[in-house]
């Protein structure tokens, strides 16, 4: 495993993260021993940077982080969201300061620790990213020492520009895949020189970048790839990064034409992500110590320079004029 650095804080992160919602809830069942597996998996294999939130599972995927974090001795660094708790989902919740500690302190609870690493706003209103009462409520829980750090997890590429102009913002969370390419355009350029860490969500397309799925794959009714297919309970481009879906299995076709002998797709989706220096960490799935293994070894991966313009090209064929001017 490769380690980077975490924009301005002295933090070394595996380059290959871990993305908690899986074990949480929303990607059909995942049993408690299948969720603690996902978990060991990862740190065996070098992951020292877990991101969850307190609504995956409404604290399921908080819990089991909690009990492993704290059943090891080594640093690990976790980072956590709030804000989607907040119902009606207004951007005055966000300035409450008694109710976002109130979500802070739940997640404490559930991660059995006395301060969160990253706290993150996960996905608020548009108009939260630039309002002063936002950073006044982070700085407040900065002060009492509930949070060390805090960052946007973000929709837009308009959101994450905004937010950045404030000099506390440490991280951006923001979908960035070979189907979502926007991000690579401006932002990568402006955070790497503030020194903001980007942390990349949805990396395979909710698993289209696995290449196992067909056009009669199916999705259990729990499973955010079926009851959010058409972005009824969230944002659409949280699921498959909101591509068309049968588009997307054409160009996985031509994805795999040109896979180098010896990785697999996902492999490469998460190395073709990890081409990019502004990127601090990649936080992939997994639902068991497979999928853990394959996403850890596309660390030591011979990089793939060759590849960038043919892979830009098929983004360009498929998907720019689709999802380039909406996220």
């Amino acid at each position: 495993m490769k380690y980077r650095k975490f924009g301005s804080l002295d933090w070394n992160v595996s380059e290959i993260g871990l993305g908690c919602w899986q074990i949480g809830a929303d990607w059909g069942n995942v049993s408690d021993e299948k969720a603690n597996e996902v978990l060991q998996s990862s740190f065996e294999n070098g992951v020292n940077f877990f991101d969850t939130a307190d609504v995956y599972g409404d604290g399921r995927s908080e819990k089991f982080v909690g009990k492993f974090i704290n059943s090891i001795s080594d640093r690990i660094y976790v980072a956590t969201k709030a804000g989607r708790r907040i119902n009606p989902h207004v951007a005055n919740g966000y300035y409450d300061k008694n109710l976002m500690e109130s979500f802070v302190d739940r997640s404490l609870l559930n991660l059995n620790i006395e301060t969160i690493d990253l706290l993150q706003m996960h996905c608020p209103p548009t108009e939260v990213y630039s309002s002063d009462h936002t950073f006044e409520m982070l700085d407040y829980l900065v002060g009492k020492g509930k949070i060390q750090n805090y960052g946007f997890s973000v929709e837009t590429v308009d959101q994450a520009l905004e937010c950045i102009k404030n000099p506390n913002t440490k991280s951006i969370q923001v979908i960035f895949n070979i189907f979502r390419q926007k991000p690579a355009e401006e932002l990568f350029k402006i955070a790497k020189e503030k020194k903001i860490a980007i942390i990349v969500r949805v990396p395979l397309a909710s698993g289209l970048l696995s290449g196992k799925f067909n056009i009669n794959s199916s999705f259990a009714p729990d499973d955010h790839r079926n009851y959010n297919i058409n972005g009824d309970a969230f944002d659409i481009g949280e699921t498959f990064s909101g591509v068309n879906y049968a588009k997307a299995l054409v160009a996985i076709e031509e994805l795999k034409s040109i896979l180098p002998e010896g990785i697999t797709l996902s492999q490469l989706s998460l190395k073709w992500i990890l081409m990019h220096e502004a990127v601090s960490v990649v936080i992939p799935g997994a639902k068991n110590k497979d999928h853990v293994q394959l996403n850890t070894a596309s660390s030591e991966i011979d990089e793939i320079s060759y590849l960038m313009k043919e892979i830009n090209d098929i983004y360009l064929k498929y998907f720019h004029d689709d999802v380039h001017h909406r996220w």
